[in-house]
């Protein structure tokens, strides 16, 4: 199931409200849904999505998650409403994380992030 943008914009700002405001100081920017899907571009079309990122630089500090990777993923894996909301609220959890231990000069999940790529890559590699 692919739930239009709006659907996905109303369930990802009630998944905000259940988050301690104090995790949103300082992101200046907010949290944005953008209509993007961004593939992954060490990886073939279509296997890999990158479904939020966050940003700080000379804008300020803000989360985009990515409506489009998520519903490339929901289609090819066909979600259900409960799916998506998990994916949601993981995705926005670990941007919130990269924001706080930015603000904190932390990077273990940095660090964590570019270990589970690097696992990834190399499956990849092995299976082709």
């Amino acid at each position: 199931m692919v739930l239009s943008f709006d659907r996905a914009g109303e369930l990802l700002d009630g998944l905000a409200e259940q988050f301690p405001p104090a995790l949103f100081g300082g992101l200046n920017g907010g949290v944005n849904l953008l209509e993007d899907a961004v593939p992954d571009s060490e990886f073939p079309p279509g296997e890999m999505y990158v479904l939020g990122e966050y940003c700080d630089d000379l804008l300020g500090r803000y989360i985009n998650l990515y409506y489009g990777s998520f519903a490339a993923l929901a289609e090819k894996e066909d979600w259900s409403r409960e799916t998506w909301e998990e994916e949601l609220r993981v995705t926005l959890s670990h941007e919130l994380t990269h924001h706080m231990e930015a603000r904190s000069g932390l990077h273990a999940l940095d660090d964590r992030d570019a270990r589970e790529l690097e696992t990834w890559r190399q499956e990849y590699r092995r299976e082709q």
